[in-house]
C-alpha cells in the first residue's frame, strides 16, 4: 500500500523551505492523497495534485500559496478527485472552459469597441467633428472607467447606475446626455446582434424608477448677462480695446450670435455687398442654415479686419487656428475689472450679480427687444436661431423678413452705440 503522508498544519506548510540545491521540490502535505506543495529554488510555492486520470499520471495545478490556503487546497483536491471518479478530467474541463470563454470574448464586443463602431456608423448623423468629439469625450470621461472593458451583453442596470449616480445631482445636464449616449450605443449593439434584452440605460420604465427626473434636480444657472442700461457703456469700452478677441466679441454683440458661430466664421460665409452672413447648418446648434443680416456697423467692422493668406477664418487666433472661448471670456473679464478700476460697479448680471460672460450678450439682446422695443418676440427668437413654431420660423426665414430683422439689428446697433435717441424704432419704457 502507498505510504500515507503526514498531515501537516498551516504553520508546518508555512515553514517549508527549498533545500537550496537542485530544481523544484515537492512536499506532500497530507489530508488528501497526492496533494503536494511545490517549492521552487527562489521559494515560489504552488499547489499540485498528483493523480491518475484514465490510467495516466497527471499533476493538476490548484493555485499558488499563500493566495490559496492549505484548507482551500485540500478542498480543491477533493473536488478534483470527485470529478475524476465521475469520469470527468479536470484538466480537460478547465481547457474547455477557457476555450469557451475565449470564444465568447471573440464573439462579444466591449462597450469601448461598441462606442467606436457606433460613432463610425453614425458619422454622417453628427453635425460636425466637434460634436462627435464631444460624444466620445463625455463617454470616455464618465462611462469608460466603469463600462469600457465590459462586454455589452453583460452590462446591466446596476452598471449604468454606477456611472450616472455620482454625477446625477451635481452635473445633471451632463449626466442626462451621458445616459442618452450610453442608451444609443447599447441600442446599436442590440440591433447589430451583440446583445439581447432590454436596454439597461433606457429611461422610461427603467432608470426613471431609480433616479430623480433631471428637471427636478438640475440647477437653473443662466449665463450672467450685461444689464440693458449698462450695454452702451460696455460696448464703448469694448470698441476702445484692440485685439482680435475684442473684435470677435464686438461682432458677437452686434449679431447676437453664439460664441462658437462667431469664432468659427469663415470669409466665404459672408457677403459684404449684400450685408448677409450665412452660417451653414453643420455649424449651427439646430443643424439648419441661419442667415444673419449685417448692419453697417458690422460690415464696417469686417472691412477693417486683416485677411491672412491661406487662412479662411474671419477671426483667427495668433497662431492661425480658431480663437478659443476663453479668449472672449478673458476679454469680458478685463472689461469688468477695468470698469471697477474706474470707480464703477463693473458689468454684472442683474439677478445673480455675477460678472457677465460672452453668451450672456444674447440674453441682453433678448431683454432689450422685450423691454425697450415693439419688435415681435418671434422675430427676436429667429435672430437668436432658437427653435420657434415651424410656421412662424418659415415666414421669418423668407427674404423680406430677413430685411425686417435687419431693421431690428440696426436698432440694436444704434442702442449699443448710443444713437437710438434720434430714431423711432426703439421705445424706452421707464
Amino acid at each position: 500500500m502507498p505510504r500515507v503522508a503526514k498531515e501537516l498544519s498551516a504553520l508546518d506548510v508555512k515553514r517549508l523551505q527549498h533545500p537550496g540545491t537542485g530544481g523544484n521540490v515537492n512536499f506532500a502535505v497530507g489530508g488528501v492523497s497526492g496533494l503536494l506543495l511545490q517549492v521552487t529554488p527562489n521559494n515560489g510555492r504552488t499547489w499540485l495534485l498528483r493523480v491518475a486520470v484514465g490510467g495516466k499520471r497527471r499533476e493538476i495545478g490548484l493555485g499558488g500559496f499563500p493566495d490559496v490556503t492549505l484548507a482551500q487546497a485540500r478542498e480543491r483536491a477533493r473536488e478534483a478527485k470527485d470529478k475524476i471518479r465521475q469520469g470527468i478530467d479536470p484538466v480537460e474541463e478547465r481547457k474547455a472552459a477557457r476555450a469557451a470563454l475565449a470564444a465568447a470574448r471573440r464573439r462579444g464586443l466591449t462597450f469601448a469597441d461598441a462606442t467606436e463602431r457606433y460613432l463610425a456608423a453614425k458619422l454622417d448623423a453628427f453635425k460636425n467633428a466637434k460634436h462627435r468629439d464631444q460624444w466620445r469625450n463625455t463617454l470616455q470621461t464618465y462611462a469608460m472607467p466603469e463600462l469600457g472593458p465590459v462586454l455589452v451583453d453583460a452590462i446591466a442596470v446596476q452598471d449604468v447606475l454606477r456611472v450616472l449616480q455620482p454625477i446625477w445631482h451635481d452635473k445633471t445636464e451632463t449626466a442626462s446626455r451621458l445616459r442618452g449616449r450610453i442608451e444609443a450605443v447599447l441600442s446599436w449593439a442590440t440591433v447589430a446582434g451583440h446583445r439581447t434584452g432590454d436596454n439597461p440605460a433606457r429611461w422610461a420604465g427603467n432608470l426613471k424608477e431609480l433616479l430623480p427626473a433631471a428637471s427636478k434636480v438640475a440647477k437653473k444657472d443662466n449665463h450672467p448677462a450685461v444689464q440693458i442700461d449698462d450695454a452702451p457703456r460696455w460696448f464703448a469700452d469694448l470698441r476702445a480695446r484692440e485685439g482680435m478677441g475684442s473684435r470677435c466679441l464686438e461682432f458677437a454683440a452686434l449679431t447676437a450670435a453664439r460664441s462658437q458661430e462667431v469664432r468659427g466664421a469663415l470669409w466665404e460665409e459672408i457677403d459684404l455687398e449684400r450685408g448677409v452672413w450665412t452660417i451653414p447648418g453643420p455649424r449651427m446648434k439646430m443643424d439648419r442654415e441661419h442667415r444673419v443680416p449685417l448692419t453697417p456697423n458690422a460690415v464696417d467692422l469686417l472691412k477693417g479686419l486683416p485677411r491672412f493668406e491661406g487662412n479662411p477664418l474671419v477671426f483667427p487666433a495668433p497662431r492661425g487656428g480658431e480663437l478659443s472661448d476663453m479668449t472672449l471670456s478673458a476679454t469680458m473679464k478685463r472689461l469688468h475689472e477695468a470698469d471697477i478700476a474706474k470707480g464703477a460697479l463693473g458689468f454684472v448680471d442683474r439677478v445673480s450679480k455675477r460678472p457677465a460672460v460672452p453668451h450672456g450678450l444674447r440674453s441682453t439682446f433678448r431683454d432689450w427687444v422685450a423691454e425697450r422695443t415693439h419688435f415681435p418676440g418671434d422675430m427676436a427668437e429667429v435672430a437668436l436661431a432658437h427653435r420657434v413654431a415651424s410656421a412662424v420660423e418659415a415666414s421669418y426665414r423668407r427674404g423680406d423678413m430677413v430685411e425686417k430683422r435687419r431693421t431690428m439689428m440696426a436698432a440694436w446697433a444704434d442702442y449699443l452705440t448710443g444713437k437710438d435717441r434720434a430714431g423711432a424704432k426703439v421705445v424706452r419704457i421707464g
